[in-house]
């Protein structure tokens, strides 16, 4: 048997599954977020621990005696810092914190980091983070022996060893992505060196073997393997088998995201696309991120004071867009804008705009948005051959529908399971138990596919059209 662990910003999730890569059990543990200060957004890595022992303490009820690897998925861009002896020097300060903006811009502003990383500095990724702390926080600076990605805090308490496997490592800003290793360049700029960051190896590697103490305490045999595994959306892919070049997933959750796995690196940051490493070795992958996805849907809901599911329910087949146009950026935007300060908006509402027909005009508006990543994949070379959809959306065909029809491409549906990061790190943990590759990471049975309707390509071209041209005069507004 193998296990996955995927700490989540809300939960840490395990999933026991055995070697025809059944779920056998699972287990989860809530985590809060804490926000001291405005745009701060941290938690405490001690929680994290007691998350994982009472989701190991869970599992164990099933007898852990036959398992053999342990793989690793969690929330990417944490700054976890320890002092010389491993103690946490503060909080982790996560993903979605927004403090280090000013130093993220700085960093973006010199060409070398996109140049060797492949991405724009954001304000989540890790660097911008270090480059505050020794600006606002000297004295614990100083004491700063080691960066640990969340996950890989986790590995530290498991093993006893500092590793970062590559995927999660490309969120730092510190990676050359396409050598696959940290760069000396990059650390010195944000006055760091090597020694601070932990060893590489690779998502389906081993990266150290279980301490004996954990092992004896929850019935795991001696020696079992603790596979690199991965950042959450790489895990993600590994789970849902998008890790062969042409493969994607969209994932139709609070955000957007479009996932597409690559035998190549095809770096592209101007277009606000990601380009990171995948799980597996000569693997990358890009991602084209929009903020608001079920998130723009539930606010539509909110506002009209009915549930998501009733407004798409009652939708009947896919119709061509009308005159109204959504703009999803209710919190701004990330492909291909890079925008903090862009905001939504519905425009051409007139007499005849209902209720069925703003719903209608809130799924193209997410569309559309998942096209422009579409677009901006493409400009860098990359095909999508294969789209699955996963995420609460992908439970309403008509959005489906017109996702198939925006993008020109069928989409399948999986059948109902889960197929996210916990069980991709699961999977990670038996390659690295058992030597196998991207040969297990197979493809989930499909329930059902949805066709793109080709008699209405030509109205949502026509319809993206209008969106972009919307998007363009919004953004005017907005700066």
């Amino acid at each position: 048997m193998y296990i996955g662990l995927d700490l989540g910003t809300s939960g840490l999730k395990g999933v026991l599954i055995d070697d025809a890569q059944r779920v056998v059990a699972e287990a989860s543990a809530p985590l809060t977020v804490q926000r001291p200060h405005e745009g701060w957004s941290e938690q405490s890595p001690a929680d994290w621990i007691a998350a994982a022992e009472v989701v190991m303490e869970a599992l164990a009820a099933n007898g852990l005696s036959a398992v053999r690897g342990i793989g690793l998925s969690g929330h990417m861009h944490g700054a976890t810092l320890l002092d010389a002896s491993d103690e946490v020097l503060r909080p982790c300060i996560l993903w979605n914190d927004t403090r280090s903006h000013e130093e993220a811009a700085e960093l973006d502003g010199d060409p070398l980091f996109r140049r060797v990383t492949g991405n724009i500095v954001f304000p989540g990724f890790t660097a911008p983070k270090l480059v505050w702390v020794q600006r606002h926080e000297p004295r614990l600076w100083e004491r700063v022996a080691k960066v640990l990605l969340p996950k890989d805090y986790l590995r530290l308490w498991l093993t006893g060893e500092h590793v970062a496997e590559m995927s999660d490592a490309a969120g730092t800003s510190w990676l050359d992505t396409g050598k696959r290793d940290w760069s000396e360049d990059c650390l010195t700029a944000t006055g760091l060196s090597r020694g601070q960051m932990p060893r590489l190896v690779e998502g389906s590697a081993v990266s150290g073997r279980l301490r004996d103490g954990l092992a004896s305490r929850w019935g795991l045999p001696k020696g079992v393997v603790v596979a690199g595994g991965g950042g959450d959306n790489a895990a993600s892919g590994v789970g849902v088998g998008v890790v062969r070049a042409g493969d994607a997933f969209v994932s139709l959750g609070t955000s957007g995201v479009l996932f597409a796995a690559n035998d190549g690196y095809q770096p592209a940051p101007e277009t606000a696309v990601h380009t990171f490493c995948h799980a597996l070795p000569e693997t990358w992958h890009q991602m084209g991120v929009i903020l608001a996805a079920t998130d723009a849907l539930n606010w539509y809901a909110g506002l009209v004071g009915e549930t998501a599911a009733k407004l798409t329910g009652g939708l009947g087949a896919l119709q061509a867009p009308g005159k109204g146009v959504f703009l999803p950026y209710l919190g701004g935007e990330r492909t291909p804008l890079n925008d903090a300060a862009i905001r939504g908006a519905f425009l051409g509402l007139e007499h005849a705009t209902d209720r069925a027909a703003g719903t209608r005009a809130v799924l193209e508006g997410v569309a559309f948005a998942i096209r422009d990543s579409r677009d901006a994949l493409a400009a860098t070379g990359t095909k999508l051959e294969r789209l699955l959809a996963v995420g609460g959306g992908s439970r309403s065909d008509y959005w489906l529908s017109a996702i198939a029809t925006a993008l020109d491409i069928p989409v399948q549906v999986p059948v109902a399971g889960d197929f996210g990061g916990a069980f991709g790190a699961a999977r990670l943990g038996m390659m690295a138990a058992s030597g196998a590759g991207a040969e297990i990471a197979t493809l989930p049975q499909i329930a059902r596919v949805v066709e793109p309707d080709r008699s209405l390509t030509g109205a949502f071209d026509a319809g993206h059209a209008r969106y972009r041209a919307a998007q363009t005069a919004i953004r005017a507004l907005a700066h």
